[in-house]
């Protein structure tokens, strides 16, 4: 007969891990439980057991940390869409940076002193641009929000979620109050909100069969849903978006490198990647320019362009940039936004980061600097070939440190020193965190 009994043990949380958990040990061994913070002294669950690790779920708080903080939202623990409200700000930026200098070390020996104190956010709620949210219709009722941890429960967030901008959450009410009476909403799995300088786009995943349909239904209810300014369909069978009505294009605003009071005016297409933080987007592209330190002669590469959201600012005080990206739709953006403002020193092309820098290779082309922002998972594939072009810096833009980590380590065996990394805080009340790496060509 099985064993059901539950496995109940004590630890002490002591720190915190990308993932969001707290780390403790017992016996010697790992123990990362959700939902804790550093001095909860815990029983727990045992959920899983792996040989090098142990994943554990909150059962008693014995004795609560001094820090624990009451959570501005009710649905904090049950709603998976974010880890840490429970914790206090400045432990979490001090938590993002010993994450990031532990990874560093971890993975490519890189000394704590390289890392640079973090950059924060300026507002801890309230500063999402942009969610996805999980939809739940039957006869019985309408849920929108995010699943619970390790379920496809979807946690209804009727109030709205506070780290949304409000024009998101006055969008998701009325879209609420709209499709509460919609008798197809059974096959709406998922509403994507994005907010910008010009308005509030909706786009609805539908995979049902009446589109017709739906297309009419919005259209009589377009003056219930007056906070938005565009709706599309996303319909995944067919991999496409329809536009039924407003914005094609969505915009924010940077400033020009070196020019604070000239505003370069970024375009992106609904569903297209961008930023969620848009005042640490500006952190983020001036801890571009601080590290690059940007001359009129240099020729910038920039791998993983999206939009030109770095490299378009920057174009005022450089000779070039050249922009790839396999997105189609961002590199469109990307060639929209040269032409919205005026600029004439930047091409955006759209193909894969490896195969483009090889044809580089083979073509002679030379660049100052490399800039790259892949995603998660990294950029392993692309790393000898940009070490083939020769650059005499490298700048890395990650959301992940041990991938970042782990390239590095690369870089670093084929000719290059890390100078500096600096962690900026783009997801406050979550785990996620972003950082700029500038790698340098030895002998310079």
């Amino acid at each position: 007969m099985a064993n059901n009994l539950k496995q109940i043990k004590k630890v002490d949380i002591d720190s915190l891990a990308f993932g969001g958990s707290g780390v403790g040990r017992i016996d010697g061994k790992v123990c990362f439980v959700p939902y804790s913070c550093p001095g909860d002294q815990l029983s727990v669950e045992i959920v899983s057991e792996k040989q090098s690790y142990q994943d554990g779920r909150i059962s008693e708080i014995s004795v609560p940390s001094p820090h624990r903080i009451q959570p501005e939202c009710p649905l904090f623990g049950n709603c998976g869409g974010c880890a840490w409200q429970h914790i206090p700000y400045a432990l979490q930026l001090r938590a993002k940076q010993k994450i990031l200098t532990d990874a560093l070390w971890r993975g490519a020996k890189v000394e704590e002193s390289v890392v640079q104190p973090i950059v924060p956010s300026t507002e801890r709620y309230g500063y999402r641009s942009r969610v996805q949210l999980k939809v739940h219709g039957t006869a019985d009722g309408l849920k929108i929000g995010f699943f619970r941890p390790n379920s496809h429960y979807v946690e209804d967030i009727y109030d709205g979620c506070p780290l949304a901008v409000k024009p998101i959450n006055k969008a998701l009410a009325s879209l609420r109050d709209v499709f509460s009476g919609y008798d197809e909403v059974g096959s709406i799995t998922e509403i994507h909100l994005d907010c910008a300088e010009n308005g509030v786009v909706a786009i609805i995943e539908y995979n049902g069969k009446k589109q017709e349909q739906l297309c009419r239904f919005v259209i009589q209810n377009i003056k219930r849903l007056t906070p938005l300014t565009a709706l599309y369909l996303s319909l995944p069978k067919k991999r496409e978006y329809l536009r039924l009505y407003g914005n094609e294009y969505l915009f924010y605003s940077l400033t020009f490198a070196g020019f604070d009071d000239n505003i370069c005016r970024l375009s992106y297409l609904p569903g297209s990647f961008s930023q969620v933080n848009r005042s640490q987007n500006q952190a983020l592209l001036d801890t571009v320019v601080t590290l690059m330190n940007p001359d009129t002669g240099m020729r910038l590469l920039d791998l993983y362009c999206g939009n030109g959201n770095l490299s378009l600012p920057l174009c005022r005080l450089i000779e070039s940039v050249t922009g790839v990206e396999a997105s189609t739709s961002s590199i469109a953006a990307a060639r929209y936004n040269c032409k919205d403002n005026a600029i004439e020193n930047a091409t955006y092309i759209s193909a894969d980061a490896v195969g483009f820098v090889k044809k580089l290779i083979q073509s002679g082309e030379k660049y100052d600097v490399v800039m790259l922002d892949p995603p998660r998972g990294g950029a392993a594939d692309c790393v000898p070939g940009i070490c083939s072009l020769d650059p005499i810096k490298i700048l890395y833009i990650s959301c992940d440190p041990n991938t970042l980590a782990r390239d590095c380590r690369l870089f670093m065996s084929n000719g290059y020193a890390l100078a500096k990394s600096v962690p900026l805080d783009m997801f406050p009340q979550t785990w996620h965190l972003e950082s700029v790496t500038l790698l340098v060509k030895k002998g310079f």
